[in-house]
């Protein structure tokens, strides 16, 4: 790209360069070969999940139950965008007939098709290392939508990344495919990743992680010369409204379910709920008490790497000095301790450093006054991945206006349930409003990820061997 001495942004360069050598080989590669590879990775992935959990569990410490689910939903996603491509999904063309006579009545023929963008840099999350790692479900869509993925490894889990990309080339190479259809690069530098988004061979970025790195890219992607669009997901605090009509049913049962998903694999989830709102009374009250009751002695397993704990300790101690602690945490164990804030709705909407995320078993308990002041909460909280309304099943003006707040900030809104699980399927939503994504528009989760790699092209008075 440049003349350069590190010897790392030279291997970026060489990567770079066979990614693009084998760009027009697969935007032209017809459903049956794509979808034979999503699906002869899946299968490679399950021949060695054993070996694959066991390496993960020693760099994540998340544990086999969790590694083994993981990699369980990485292969059915696999799968499931090869059944995208057969369906035709990435070869649709929308048609418009000519028109005979003057416009705007007459037109010419139009047929509207789609491209795949090119080369996609794709960067690794550390707290899903199967899922949304190298053959997660952006490596997935990407190639299923006809573009070479570069990844670009985590640092948090450097040995299964080498092993799991291992059985891919192998795949690759099996099926009699270009090397560049599927690249790694293990540079760990901010310049590499820089370098990365920035190489003009380099034609979309898909990025899953803090908010601090994530913006740096985007801003580093929108920098180039030729912007290219850039998709990531940049973080989230999720919150969660518990209305009276929800606590009067089981407001225990329901203290007991939110304590979980808060501290769900050490609360280093996209979607924990690190917010939750209340409206002011005894009922809520109750509710925070067995709120605290439960979480206050969940064990939690070590975080992802030392720096993630560093990082959660010190968002903690931010809230902590803004906020009340409901409850003194117990001792670190292998994990921190989980905490629970507590603070009223004005001294939340006025105080940004209250809106932060805190990525770990942590959560904020916000009191307000009305159901106008929830809505006023909600729309401090700026952009989510996710918004919770527990109690909200009577069609009243309240509800209504509580729901438009939160589709107006958030790209999931559940009526029931946590936000901790995300369903691979067409209807998902997965991406909100700045800071929780920069394409709100978009989802990195669920088949309607492949559309964010595809680029529109209307053909006009096209000649048959053009269509085909």
């Amino acid at each position: 790209m440049t003349d350069h001495q590190d010897p790392s942004l030279a291997i970026i360069d060489q990567t770079v360069a066979k990614a693009v050598a084998a760009a027009g080989f697969w935007a032209e590669s017809t459903a049956a070969v794509r979808a034979g590879l999503l699906r002869g990775l899946a299968a490679a992935l399950e021949r060695q999940q054993a070996e694959l959990v066991a390496i993960a569990d020693r760099e994540s410490g998340l544990g086999e139950a969790r590694l083994n689910g993981e990699v369980a939903r990485t292969a059915f996603q696999l799968r499931g965008f090869a059944s995208e491509v057969e369906a035709g999904v990435p070869y649709r063309h929308v048609v418009s007939d000519a028109v005979a006579g003057a416009p705007p009545a007459g037109r010419p023929a139009l047929v509207r098709v789609q491209r795949a963008l090119g080369p996609v840099a794709m960067f690794s999350a550390s707290n899903f290392p199967f899922a949304f790692s190298v053959l997660g479900g952006d490596t997935a869509s990407a190639l299923a939508a006809g573009c070479p993925v570069v990844v670009k490894a985590h640092s948090g889990h450097p040995d299964l990344s080498r092993a799991v990309f291992e059985l891919a080339a192998a795949v690759v190479r099996q099926q009699g495919l270009p090397e560049g259809v599927l690249t790694l690069i293990e540079s760990t530098s901010r310049a590499g990743g820089t370098y990365l988004v920035q190489h003009p061979g380099i034609a979309a970025v898909a990025f899953t992680g803090s908010y601090q790195g994530g913006k740096a890219l985007w801003q580093a992607a929108n920098d180039r010369p030729r912007p290219v669009p850039f998709y990531g997901e940049l973080g989230s605090i999720n919150p969660l409204v518990a209305l009276p009509a929800a606590l009067e049913k089981d407001s225990e049962g329901l203290a007991k379910t939110l304590a979980a998903s808060i501290t769900l694999g050490c609360g280093q989830f996209c979607t924990s709920p690190g917010l939750i709102v209340l409206l002011a009374s005894d009922l809520s009250e109750r509710f925070v008490a067995q709120l605290a009751t439960a979480i206050a002695p969940i064990a939690t397993h070590r975080m992802l790497t030392p720096g993630m704990q560093q990082g959660f300790e010190a968002a903690a101690a931010t809230v902590a000095s803004h906020a009340r602690a409901v409850f003194e945490p117990a001792a670190d164990g292998a994990g921190p301790a989980p905490r629970l804030f507590a603070t009223e709705a004005a001294a939340f909407i006025a105080n940004p450093h209250l809106h932060e995320e805190m990525f770990g078993p942590a959560a904020l308990v916000v009191s307000a006054q009305s159901p106008a002041q929830i809505i006023e909460v909600l729309l401090a909280v700026g952009g989510s991945l996710t918004t919770t309304l527990w109690g909200a099943e009577a069609p009243s003006e309240d509800n209504r206006q509580l729901l438009r707040a939160a589709e107006a900030i958030s790209g999931r809104v559940l009526f029931g349930g946590v936000p901790t699980g995300v369903a691979v399927c067409h209807a998902q939503q997965h991406g909100g409003p700045w800071p929780s994504s920069t394409t709100p528009h978009t989802t990195s989760v669920g088949y309607a990820a492949l559309e964010r790699f595809l680029r529109p092209v209307a053909l006009q008075d096209a000649p048959a061997w053009v269509l085909g």
